[in-house]
């Protein structure tokens, strides 16, 4: 692996972890549970970027990224089904708090995929590291 290779996929979990720690200081400060699913799924979605970046695929979307993380992770069992459905709900949940009206992200949910996530990423890094 090159140097530029593992730098950019080492700053890719440091972002997912910071992520991580976000949601909780944005959780534990009683800020929107919308801001909260933002960052839990980023996250997630950092993580699926370092794991695309290990394999040099890249993509300029997020559905194209979430797409790319289940043909190639999902579909050749590498990662259980359960990641694949975890980051599915967290794309939508972060979608309806950030762009659906009259739609709430609520605790619930939160509980949800706060647990999901740190599992998430603790695969994602298992199997880069």
């Amino acid at each position: 692996m090159t140097e530029d290779k593992k730098a950019l996929i080492e700053y890719r979990l440091s972002q997912a972890r910071d992520s991580i720690k976000e949601a909780d200081v944005l959780l534990r400060e009683g800020m929107s549970c919308r801001s909260v699913m933002n960052r839990l799924y980023y996250a997630m979605f950092y993580g699926v970027l370092a794991l695309l970046q290990n394999r040099q695929i890249g993509t300029s979307k997020h559905s194209g990224a979430v797409s790319l993380f289940d043909k190639e992770f999902i579909k050749t069992g590498m990662f259980n089904k359960e990641y694949s459905k975890a980051l599915h709900r967290a794309f939508e949940l972060r979608q309806k708090g950030d762009y659906m009206e009259q739609s709430e992200v609520t605790k619930q949910d939160i509980d949800e995929i706060r647990p999901k996530a740190e599992e998430f990423l603790n695969k994602v890094e298992n199997y880069l590291l």
